[in-house]
Order: C-alpha cells, then sequence, then structure tokens
C-alpha cells in the first residue's frame, strides 16, 4: 500500500516498521515469523568478533519488572506497563555460520518486498570493518553498525557505547570507506550529546541514524537487599519514549529533515509508531515488545498504523513531513505563565481542582 512507504537514506520500504535485533532474531525461523508479519525490515541478532561476547549470552539473565519495580511472570499477557530487564550477549553463531544464514534470509526478505538487515556491533574496528566488507560481498543490502550497546562499560572490548563525536565520525568513516551499501548506524541514548553524535555519523558517512538505545540501569530489590541481576543491566520500555521522541526532534532540528533517523527504544503498538515519526523519525525499531509478546504485535502494529493513516487521510511519508513542519514550534513552543497556579500545594492538599 503506498500510503504506508517510506524512504531512508535512498532505500526504499514498504512501511517503516522494522524489527529490531534481539534473541528472537537469532534463529531463521525467528526472523522469517517477522518477515511474515509484513514489516518493512528485520534486524538479525547482532554479532562481532567476540568469543565473549558470545559466551555472554550463554550466562544472559532476563526478567519482566512492573512500574513499581517488582519482578513479575514473563507472560503476552503482562500488563501494558511491563519492561524488560537483561543481561545480555550477542548471537552463539560463529561468523561464518551467521553469514551464512543472513545471506539466505536477505534473499527470501527481498522476495517479499523486505529486508533482512546485518548487524555488527563494533569490538575491534579492524576486525569489524574486515566483517563489514564480507557481508557486502556475500550480498547483504543493508548494514547496521551498532556502536550504541548499553554495556560497554561493564564488558570491555566486547561491545562499544560511543560518547564522544570524533570518534563516532572516525568508525563510520572507516566502515564507509570499505563498503558502498547503506549503513545505518545505532547510537546510545546514554549521552546529553546525542544530536552531535547523530551528526558526527552523517559526517562519517552514514545513510540513516537509528536512535536510541537502551539505556544501562541499576535497580536495587528491597526484599533481598541486592541488586536484581546482582548487578548493571540493560533497560528499556514503554516509559523511555518520550525521551526517544526528544532525541529525535532535536536531532532533526539540529541536523535538518534530509538526514534520516531510525527511533528505537519504548515503541509497543501502532500509534506508537506516529508519536515517533511525528517527531521526526522516517521509520521505527520494535523489539522488547516482539520479544515479550510475539511476532503478532509486529502485524498489529502495522494495522493500527494503517487504520490511523485511513483516517486522517495522510501517508506515512507525510507524516515525515509533518515533523519537519513542527521543528520551529519545537524550539519556540508557547508557554501560560499562570499554569503554576492551579498546582500550587495547599497544605497537604492535592493539586487544586479550577
Amino acid at each position: 500500500m503506498t500510503r504506508m512507504n517510506v524512504t531512508v537514506g535512498g532505500t526504499p520500504l514498504k512501511n517503516p516498521l522494522i524489527a529490531g535485533s534481539a534473541e528472537h532474531h537469532i534463529a531463521a525461523d525467528g526472523v522469517r515469523r517477522a518477515l511474515r508479519t509484513g514489516a518493512g525490515a528485520v534486524v538479525v541478532k547482532s554479532i562481532n568478533e567476540s568469543e565473549r561476547g558470545r559466551d555472554r549470552l550463554q550466562r544472559a539473565q532476563y526478567m519482566l519488572l512492573d512500574e513499581q519495580w517488582r519482578e513479575i511472570p514473563w507472560t503476552p499477557e503482562a500488563p501494558a506497563t511491563a519492561f524488560i530487564a537483561t543481561r545480555s550477549g550477542l548471537t552463539p553463531q560463529d561468523f561464518a555460520a551467521w553469514l551464512e544464514q543472513t545471506v539466505q534470509l536477505d534473499r527470501e526478505a527481498k522476495a517479499m518486498d523486505s529486508y533482512a538487515i546485518a548487524s555488527l556491533i563494533v569490538a575491534d574496528l579492524a576486525n569489524t570493518v574486515a566483517m563489514a566488507r564480507q557481508v557486502e560481498q556475500a550480498g547483504v543490502r543493508i548494514l547496521e553498525l551498532n556502536i550504541g550497546t548499553p554495556y560497554a562499560s561493564q564488558a570491555r572490548g566486547v561491545v562499544s557505547t560511543e560518547l564522544d563525536p570524533e570518534r563516532v565520525a572516525m568508525i563510520v568513516s572507516t566502515v564507509r570507506q570499505a563498503i558502498g551499501i547503506p549503513l545505518w548506524v545505532k547510537l546510545t541514548g546514554q549521552s546529553e550529546r546525542v544530536p552531535d553524535l547523530a551528526a558526527a555519523a552523517y559526517r562519517g558517512g552514514g545513510d540513516a541514524v537509528i536512535m536510541a538505545g537502551r539505556l544501562l540501569g541499576f535497580v536495587p530489590d528491597v526484599e533481598t537487599l541486592q541488586p536484581l541481576l546482582g548487578t548493571a543491566l540493560g533497560v528499556g520500555g514503554f516509559w523511555n519514549l518520550p525521551l526517544t521522541c526528544y532525541w529525535l526532534a532535536v536531532s532533526r532540528q539540529q541536523n535538518g529533515p534530509d538526514k534520516p533517523l531510525i527511533a528505537t527504544n519504548g515503541v509497543r503498538n501502532g500509534l506508537d509508531i506516529v508519536r515517533a515519526m511525528l517527531a521526526g523519525a522516517s521509520a521505527v525499531e520494535m523489539a522488547s515488545e516482539v520479544m515479550l509478546r510475539g511476532s503478532s504485535v509486529l502485524s498489529d502494529a502495522l494495522q493500527e498504523l494503517d487504520a490511523y493513516l485511513q483516517r486522517k487521510g495522510l501517508t506515512a511519508a507525510e507524516l515525515v513531513g509533518v515533523a519537519a513542519d513542527q521543528r520551529k514550534a519545537f524550539s519556540d513552543m508557547p508557554l501560560r505563565t499562570d499554569d503554576w497556579k492551579k498546582y500550587v500545594a495547599d497544605g497537604e492538599a492535592s493539586i487544586r481542582k479550577d
């Protein structure tokens, strides 16, 4: 349907929904399930050369938390406010097997007017470049370069959380000089300089920027008096959508409407896709919600998005245009100077009622 079509850095997508990289995209059947939902693209579980990264997956831990920071059962019927906390790792496959599988999946995706995207996490840059070349030579059509994992401070030399714009530009430029296929760069949200990191990725030759990856968190358990999962953990959830949208909006404002952005972190449904696109995204990745509730989340989100576009008489591409038109409104937002009055506390009373 043409109303769902978008373009990301010169790459046409049949719709703006991308199934993001996660454990459910390790096996080929998981990627195929996502492709069958009609998603515009699917990102295969990330890899690099690190044996330690593969080993970490064997020792990975996962839990589902509610809004009171309590562990709850992992089930598709979990409340909408549930979110995942994890200590994860990389795909357990060796690179040759992973590449062979990814090539086959991308061939299948092409027949479905979609993409199976290869994802490399930087550990040693020289190895990343060598792997990127092999990805292109094997025929995979898009490469995601992930330099925004939450775990680099906890797993040094295994993954990357790049916070210096100059280093981002150098890494992206080095990979870009080695390959010609579309290069999408995934960045961290653990910085006050996310728009600068995005600008650096474009400067280095990135075709699109994905923002912003999960955060590193720490949640003490009030019953055991110990940290959940025993240490720092990766977190992301519905509560992160306003942060994602903020980084999209300011990055779009700083870098201009011709620099494609892909949203990730906090998106649960079709209307969240709309929210991310109105903030400046050309496309949206969804991962944690699928990991929890299954691939039907993707088809449900596409149906909700399509119904919204029909109701509004818009196309998905036009949502991106609306975001561009709102850049001035974002910076010059008027304030009602008397609004504070209705929030003044009166003794122990709660907010006053007008």
